[in-house]
């Protein structure tokens, strides 16, 4: 089997699919090298087979000691990881929830949309840094010195955090995300910015703990839709695993059908990047813009055109190739609904 990002074969490795011919038959195995820390974007349209390659690429981690695969899963797609006939060690958290001290304190003014510098702002700032808890953070609020209109409007906030139900005084930690197998983390039922929140809270968590050294594991973290949370307030610890995550052995798998709206950085940054189908303009500008010099053509001639083709781009080893993605082990919790499935 040919292996995709490591110079020299050794240790685990994921099995992607098989490289395609250019009579479009299929040629050797080809896989992924997972013994190392990696950063990694899969784009493609929807329907391009974008997030089943996410799932494979799940499936394998799985398997692998020593890793700990965690999925951010903001449509419910890899719930079926954990189908009761799957051969898959996998834990599903429905509900997950957060330390409200976990996130920064800049972190609450940005949930919000706050200038930190503002009233408001400036009074949730405080709250986070004098407390551990959204109650605690209720209580010192209440007993600020402030007008009533700022005082009500960051009783209103913490209120709505509230709502979210992501806030808890037992929320996830990296041990807990660690533990044998993948963890999913279900966000499907949360809006933008409490799925960010939780986005923040695990990604910052899963570095601190492998720079503290309190988890052994090496943790992998699957994004779907990322460009929702490069765009909002988990955007700068994503950012962190993309440029600082590899030292302490912090992996990093984003994908998202709109690449033209993640920023430069997560182009830059990826060292494995699987491009399925993409038509948008502004997304094949993107790819365009970050095109690798050793790519033999332009993204556009060289762009799959079935579902589960990929074109991959190894920058460990500066070379191209044309893969299939193989069959998902599990089944694929993306499929559209149609109406003569009924």
């Amino acid at each position: 089997m040919d292996v995709l990002g490591q110079r020299d074969n050794d240790g685990p490795v994921a099995n992607l699919g098989h490289f395609r011919a250019c009579d479009g038959s299929c040629g050797g195995a080809v896989g992924l090298d997972v013994n190392r820390p990696h950063a990694a974007l899969v784009v493609g349209k929807r329907g391009s087979g974008k997030s089943y390659t996410l799932g494979v690429l799940a499936e394998e981690l799985a398997q692998c000691e020593g890793i700990a695969p965690v999925i951010i899963d903001p449509m419910g797609a890899f719930t079926t990881l954990a189908a009761e006939d799957a051969n898959i060690a996998a834990t599903v958290e429905s509900t997950p929830t957060i330390s409200a001290d976990v996130l920064a304190p800049q972190s609450w003014c940005e949930l919000f949309g706050l200038d930190p510098a503002g009233a408001v702002g400036s009074l949730l700032w405080q709250a986070a840094s004098a407390t551990a808890s959204l109650d605690a953070m209720a209580a010192f609020i209440e007993t600020a010195v402030v007008d009533d209109a700022t005082r009500r409007a960051g009783s209103n906030h913490l209120a709505l955090a509230r709502e979210w139900g992501v806030f808890s005084g037992d929320g996830l930690t990296a041990a807990q995300l660690c533990s044998d197998g993948v963890t999913i983390l279900d966000c499907s039922g949360l809006a933008d910015a409490p799925m960010n929140a939780v986005c923040r809270a695990v990604a910052a968590a899963l570095y601190r703990a492998r720079l503290d050294g309190t988890i052994e594991r090496l943790p992998w973290l699957l994004v779907d839709e990322a460009h929702v949370f490069f765009d909002g307030v988990a955007g700068s610890s994503l950012r962190t695993l993309l440029t600082r995550g590899r030292q302490p052995g912090v992996s990093l798998i984003a994908a998202t059908q709109r690449p033209g709206a993640l920023p430069p950085v997560a182009h830059s940054q990826a060292d494995v990047l699987v491009v399925h189908r993409v038509t948008n303009e502004a997304d094949r500008a993107a790819l365009a813009a970050a095109r690798p010099t050793y790519l033999d053509g332009s993204f556009a001639s060289r762009m799959p055109t079935a579902p589960g083709e990929a074109l991959v781009i190894d920058d460990v080893t500066e070379r191209t190739h044309a893969v299939q993605i193989r069959l998902r082990e599990t089944p694929h919790g993306g499929e559209t609904p149609r109406v003569n499935s009924h």
